[in-house]
């Protein structure tokens, strides 16, 4: 008998336990909403005598068998009024609790922070929710936008088919994105912008939360800014003995890029099976910007190739920014089996594509006062998802919950450029296999202490290819390619315990250990590296420290200590990439991870009825940075490259860099009816440079927020807010950025900076016959000429949306 044989045996034999549920009759407790009729998950449910202790789960229910014979049975959670029945009182009530919310909630139910569902009253980090009620308010064209409803997260954007979070001065690979609890995230994420969130649909979010500073200890490498989490839709059962059917219908308009989008999905639940279809198509032109503002944001030409040569076209419409238009499509298919009360299976399929779009800011370079590019396109960006998650329920042994999560994603990216009347193109293709396997386990150890716990491995197989086609006579030939063929590998184990110390204080930590493994094999073809292969392998141990302070129900204290990681990827190690007109990336295998500590302190209080203030301060250090620095290739310090003899550099752990900020809420109800809230973010940067003295850092954004005054009564939801950015001048902006007169304005003295913008704007959401919901809103009602801070294309101008969703 072989090894492998003896370890699946013996893994087997431990899996016996769990591999035959109990069916025992049990006493089923639900807890809902007694507004909206909604469960609410992980509500606390205790008794001294007997002395029993459970939550609800994610419909809200709770086994409550044990407390049989009860007097007193507390059902609390932040949030809602707590109450206190006896056994017998719920028996009479048919064993259904209706929890009365209270007027300001300094808590959510989030899975962020562990991959359970919990209130985040026991969690010292900040996380933001945004609700679907929120979403469709807002109406966001992409995933990207969804996350800016939150007021919390900047959004830099090089092109339309975009959006590239920043967070507390973090961004790209420094920032870690789940679907369903799966690491996104993949070894070719890089350090410039990134566009992969807006393969995701909004459409099919059934929440969204942003978990901001590290969160190394459950999720590794990369989630050092923060970890963007998305929940799709959950496949709903049946309430009765019948099958049910339900779904919606959208369309939505756009009149900035002429958007037109449709949206179907359809669920049907019986008793122990659920399906959730869903399907979005987006259409977007080109995009128009406003009439007010810089003119070194108008490009009035745009680049059509003829049959011999490229031309310059002027454009009747100087506003419309060309080539900027797209398309997209999203497929979603869930399967979800829960054969009793302590199994649960769920099949999630994902698919997303889009067409060929180009990166506006590379089509603004010139060269010799000639457009550099006739094309810089990307081309079809796709992704796909296959996961598998299954859940156990069991109250004895080593663990109460067990989740075993097993997903398989496949990511394919491409650059396709040519410059301006060359007829050669270049086109750059890259794949990804991803695939994960994840158990988590959770223990109610005692009513006051919770242990989270799981192991993790991660594999990235990428192959990266590089053709060169003749345009004119369709002929190819190889091409250098981007990356090297490689394999990423991550193993991992964490542990995180929860204990309630009083009614008032809560402590949580965690600790974690991940090794990761890289092995690369490098073409030199085409250029000349002093080496052929690369083989790296570095572990990495984070931990974090944190408490929950309640002095009284109006008072909420947060404070966190943490640590993060970023292990070096195969973009760090291999990639071969134009950064800047003159200079050009080279491979470095010889990095180590850089690692990020952190120190948060958080305050929240209500006044009463009318008024909620949030103000969270948080210090991040991180030491031994990959950042981009002036590099040498046997003995040589430049290259030809596309044509260009061009500075070499590389990533290295070159530096140290800080970032500290404050981020800020309020909520004033005026009346029952409306409300005035504002979120407000302020971030400073800074890391060191090869001589000595420091730069402003590239991701720390200016101050920026939200501010909204809402009016929301039985059907009718209107909403006018406004978004806004500070300046950063020429002296803010990173040394990097200050020569990118492609995307910045210029000043009185003829330098770059990101000039300060405001927008007005007003929604409404109206809800008729409980089944057709009409969303408008006029977007930038003032024509403002802006663009976020380091984006390479304009704000959409004066922007009119409708959309019309009928609920079936």
């Amino acid at each position: 008998m072989n090894t492998f044989t003896v370890v699946m045996k013996n893994f087997l034999l431990l899996l016996l336990p769990v591999l035959f549920p109990s069916f025992l009759n049990a006493q089923t407790l639900t807890v809902k909403d007694a507004n909206t009729q909604e469960p609410i998950p992980v509500v606390t449910i205790s008794s001294s005598e007997p002395s029993v202790f459970t939550t609800t789960n994610e419909n809200g229910e709770a086994q409550i068998e044990r407390f049989k014979g009860s007097k007193e049975i507390e059902i609390r959670i932040l949030g809602y009024q707590t109450i206190r029945r006896s056994y017998t009182e719920l028996e009479a009530n048919n064993f259904l609790v209706l929890l009365e919310p209270v007027a300001f909630d300094l808590s959510d139910m989030v899975i962020s922070a562990t991959r359970w569902s919990q209130s985040s009253e026991n969690i010292p980090s900040k996380i933001s929710t945004v609700s679907p009620e929120a979403v469709r308010l807002q109406n966001p064209q992409t995933a990207a936008d969804l996350l800016s409803i939150s007021g919390k997260v900047f959004i830099q954007k090089s092109q339309q088919g975009g959006g590239s979070p920043m967070i507390r001065g973090f961004a790209t690979n420094r920032l870690l994105y789940t679907i369903d609890g799966v690491r996104m995230n993949t070894a070719i994420f890089r350090g410039g912008n990134i566009q992969n969130v807006i393969s995701l649909d909004p459409y099919a979010m059934e929440s969204t939360e942003v978990l901001f500073g590290p969160g190394s200890v459950i999720y590794g490498s990369d989630a050092i800014g923060g970890v963007m989490s998305f929940q799709t839709l959950t496949p709903n059962f049946s309430d009765d003995e019948n099958v049910q059917f339900n779904g919606n219908a959208a369309i939505r308009y756009s009149s900035a890029n002429n958007e037109q989008t449709g949206h179907f999905d359809l669920n049907i639940g019986a008793g122990k099976w659920a399906f959730v279809s869903s399907l979005s198509s987006y259409d977007y032109g080109h995009l128009r910007q406003g009439e007010n503002g810089p003119e070194d944001y108008v490009k009035p030409y745009y680049v059509q190739p003829q049959a011999n040569s490229d031309e310059v076209i002027l454009q009747n419409d100087p506003l419309l920014q060309r080539p900027t238009a797209y398309s997209q499509f999203n497929a979603m298919q869930k399967i979800r089996f829960k054969p009793n009360n302590s199994w649960e299976f769920n099949y999630g399929l994902h698919y997303s594509e889009t067409s060929p779009y180009g990166r506006y800011d590379r089509h603004n370079r010139l060269r010799n006062e000639l457009p550099r590019y006739g094309e810089w396109d990307y081309g079809p960006q796709k992704w796909m998802m296959n996961h598998l998650k299954t859940e156990y329920v069991s109250e004895m042994g080593i663990f109460d919950n067990m989740s075993v999560s097993l997903a398989h994603q496949y990511f394919e990216e491409s650059r396709i450029s040519r410059d301006f009347n060359s007829t050669e193109r270049d086109l750059r293709t890259e794949k990804v296999d991803a695939y994960s396997a994840n158990v988590d386990f959770l223990k109610i150890v005692s009513k006051n202490n919770t242990l989270y716990y799981g192991f993790e491995y991660v594999l990235n197989e990428v192959n990266s290819s590089g053709v060169s086609e003749e345009i004119f006579t369709g002929t190819t030939r190889s091409g250098p390619s981007r990356y090297p063929d490689a394999t990423w590998e991550s193993l991992a184990a964490y542990v995180n315990d929860e204990f309630e110390l009083s009614d008032k204080l809560t402590l949580q930590g965690g600790i974690r250990y991940n090794h990761i493994l890289i092995s690369a094999d490098f073409n030199t073809a085409f250029y000349p590296f002093p080496f052929n292969e690369a083989n790296i392998s570095n572990g990495s141990v984070t931990g974090s420290l944190g408490a929950v302070y309640r002095p009284s129900e109006s008072w909420v204290i947060n404070a966190n200590l943490s640590t993060a990681f970023r292990a070096p990827n195969v973009d760090d190690i291999g990639k071969i990439f134009d950064s800047s007109p003159g200079s050009v990336v080279v491979p470095n295998p010889d990095l180590s991870p850089e690692y990020a500590y952190n120190a948060d302190l958080g305050v929240a209080h209500t006044f009463g009825n009318w008024l909620k203030l949030d103000v969270t301060g948080y210090y991040t250090i991180l030491e031994n940075a990959i950042v981009r620095r002036n590099f040498t290739l046997n003995g040589s310090d430049s290259l030809m490259y596309d044509g260009v003899q061009s500075r070499i550099q590389a990533l290295q752990n070159a530096t140290t860099a800080s970032v500290y900020g404050i981020q800020a809420g309020t909520e004033l109800n005026l009346n029952k009816d409306i409300k005035l809230s504002s979120d407000f973010n302020f971030q400073k940067g800074e890391e060191e440079l090869d001589d000595d003295s420091t730069s402003p850092s590239r991701h720390a954004a200016p101050w920026f927020g939200v501010t909204r005054l809402t009016y929301q009564k039985e059907e009718l939801n209107l909403e006018l807010n406004s978004y806004y950015q500070g300046e950063k001048s020429h002296q803010e902006l990173s040394v990097s950025e200050r020569d990118k007169t492609e995307i910045y304005a210029l000043d009185e003295n003829g330098n770059t900076y990101a000039p300060s913008w405001y927008t007005l704007n007003f929604k409404a959401l109206y809800t008729f016959q409980g089944s057709y919901t009409v969303s408008a809103g006029l977007e930038n009602i003032t024509n403002q000429r802006y663009r976020p801070y380091s984006s390479g294309i304009s704000a959409p101008g004066r922007n009119f949306i409708l959309s019309v969703q009928v609920a079936i």
